[in-house]
């Protein structure tokens, strides 16, 4: 599949899926090589009202919709995935008022699983809020049993 169908694609899944949405997570890169998501700063996604700073579960969202769509750019045909494992480490809070952008790439993919490695940051992915490793299934398409 052509990288401009696989972004169509993965823009299409993106907006579908109602959480990511919700936050707001736009996709701004998105090559075989790897994607760029961007979380705007929100003030309903502060996790300490006293600083300013954003939840870690927008993080964790973030990081892993990056993952996922790395997937999808990796992948020769479309097909189901789902998260299986995403560790991540946080490493510094999210700054105030600033939105978090998350490069992600997938750098294995065996038959039914594929191995992610992102980082969330502001500026610099030189210095990241927070670095992920994740596993997901592939080809998880279900049926009656």
């Amino acid at each position: 599949m052509a990288d401009t169908a696989k972004l169509k694609f993965a823009r299409l899944f993106a907006a579908n899926v109602p959480h990511n949405r919700a936050l707001g997570i736009e996709i701004v890169e998105f090559t075989a090589e790897a994607v760029l998501f961007r979380l705007p700063y929100s003030e309903k996604l502060v996790g300490h009202p006293d600083t300013g700073t954003l939840h870690g579960g927008a993080i964790t969202a973030l990081l892993d919709g990056a993952s996922g769509a790395a997937v999808f750019a990796s992948l020769v045909e479309m097909v189901p995935i789902a998260t299986l494992d995403l560790r991540i480490d946080y490493l510094r809070p999210a700054e105030a008022g600033k939105p978090v952008l998350a490069s992600a790439s997938c750098y294995t993919m065996t038959k039914h699983v594929a191995f992610t490695r992102a980082v969330a940051y502001h500026d610099d992915p030189g210095n990241p809020i927070a670095h992920s490793v994740g596993t997901f299934m592939v080809s998880t398409r279900g049926g009656p049993k």
